[in-house]
Order: structure tokens, then sequence, then C-alpha cells
């Protein structure tokens, strides 16, 4: 797939759940776009194999920051933030990328436990990031995009949780954007996509990759655009929002990149 890469030379660029996925491809077209990289995630593994893609595409081959660690845990978030600041000395772009989803009836006995991981995941550490991440974030004017879901706008059936968090995601979108802006010069924005060929399936619904490929495949190929996603669909979008110069104007936007979904009602 033929990327349309802004310059992000300067800029850095931390981008959670990176080690595989929608965050992996961010990270590559960012680090092709000229950025120092943050990978980051709980998969050593994936997070060094990750890290040498984006050194391989890297213009000047800069090597990015490799931390592992889980966003869930607040001390692992601070480490995250007090490393990137040591290596690059600031903080421009944040990708809160990392989710979950569980299915979860509100019937089960265990609901609560599942509600209580999703929205820490989900939800939770982007606040604590987003928070945490402040006043290197006005210092340089920098920028944030979440990384929503459909199911913000559509209910499913076992997955209250997500859907739930996602929803909020999106509200804590507009409501940062509107108290960064006129203060701080920060602006935020969200991305809602369709079905996207990741592994996050595999994990949530606890089955193979090939089975979620299969299942996302088929949804994908009702939408008008008439196939599912790509991770680096959602990296473009990123990418466009992140950049000062092509989406400047653009804060507290929920961009849908969905092929289609919520407009065709999938």
């Amino acid at each position: 797939m033929s990327l349309l890469l802004y310059d992000f030379t300067g800029k850095v660029a931390l981008i959670t759940g990176s080690s595989s996925g929608i965050g992996a491809a961010t990270a590559q077209l960012f680090a092709k776009s000229g950025a120092n990289v943050v990978v980051t995630g709980r998969n050593s593994d994936g997070v060094s194999k990750v890290a040498k893609q984006c050194t391989d595409v890297s213009p000047k081959q800069l090597k990015p920051l490799q931390v592992v660690g889980d966003i869930t845990i607040e001390d692992d978030c601070q480490r995250l933030i007090d490393t990137t600041v040591q290596t690059f000395g600031k903080i421009d772009i944040l990708v809160n990328n990392a989710g979950t989803g569980r299915v979860a009836s509100i019937a089960d006995s265990d609901y609560m436990e599942k509600f209580a991981f999703i929205m820490q995941t989900n939800l939770n550490s982007v606040v604590y990031l987003t928070h945490k991440c402040l006043p290197y974030l006005a210092k340089t004017r920098g920028n944030v995009i979440n990384i929503s879901s459909v199911a913000s706008k559509q209910a499913l059936i076992s997955g209250s949780p997500y859907c739930i968090s996602k929803a909020a995601l999106d509200m804590f979108t507009k409501c940062m954007a509107a108290e960064l802006g006129p203060k701080h010069h920060i602006r935020v924005n969200a991305i809602i996509p369709g079905v996207v060929l990741t592994d996050i399936a595999v994990h949530s619904l606890n089955i193979s990759r090939e089975q979620s490929d299969q299942m996302y495949t088929a949804i994908g190929s009702k939408y008008p655009i008439g196939r599912p996603g790509q991770p680096e669909d959602i990296a473009t979008a990123v990418a466009y929002l992140a950049s000062d110069k092509a989406a400047g104007f653009l804060t507290g936007t929920c961009l849908l990149a969905d092929g289609g979904h919520i407009a065709a009602n999938i």
C-alpha cells in the first residue's frame, strides 16, 4: 500500500500499543516520515521487531526508543513518559492506540472484573497519559490522537464494556480539545476505525488469527469500500491528524476511518 508521507522531521511521536497492528503501522509511518518514534507494548519481541522495521524505513536510520511495559500500570506509564523525555528531550505527538476487548454479558459472574480491565486499558490509561504528558505537549504545542472504534457509535451484544469505553474516549477527546486548545495550543482528535485486520479479536474472542481475518473479511465485504481495513489505512489517518500543516484547523474531531461502516449501518 502506497502511503502518503508528511514531514515529521525533528518530531517525537509516542505510540502506545505499537508492538503490532495499527500501532506498529503508525510507528513505521512516522519513522518513514522522519520522526523519532517510541515503540512500546507488553511483548518485548514485538517491540524489538517493530523498532527494527522503523529503523529500516527511517530516512536517516533513526533508532526508535523501545519501552516494554503495561499501560494499565501507572508506574509503567510514568516510566514510559520519563524515558521518552530523557531520550529525546520532548514529546510532540501522543497516539493513544493501545486497546482491548472482551466478551462480557451483564449476567456474567465476572462482568465487573472484565468491565474494570477494559476501562483501565481503553480509557483510564488514555486519561493518565494525557494528564502526565500535558507539560511536554504544551511546550511543543503538540497534539494527541486517540484510537476509538465504531463500537462507540453502535451497541454490541455482550460488548457493553468495550462500547462504553470507546464512547467515553470520544467524549474525552472533545473535552480535551476544548480545554487544551485555548491555553496550551494542543490539538486533540480521535479516529474511529471500522473492522481492521489486526490481532484484537484474537485476544478478545479467543480465536485464531485465521478465524479473525475470515470474520473481519466477511464484515468488510459489506462495506461500501468493499473490504476490511488494513493497519496502514488507520496509520495514514493518524499521520494526517498529527500534521499541523495538513490538519492544523482540526481539533475535537472524531474522524471516521471505517470503510463506510457507519454510513451503511453495517
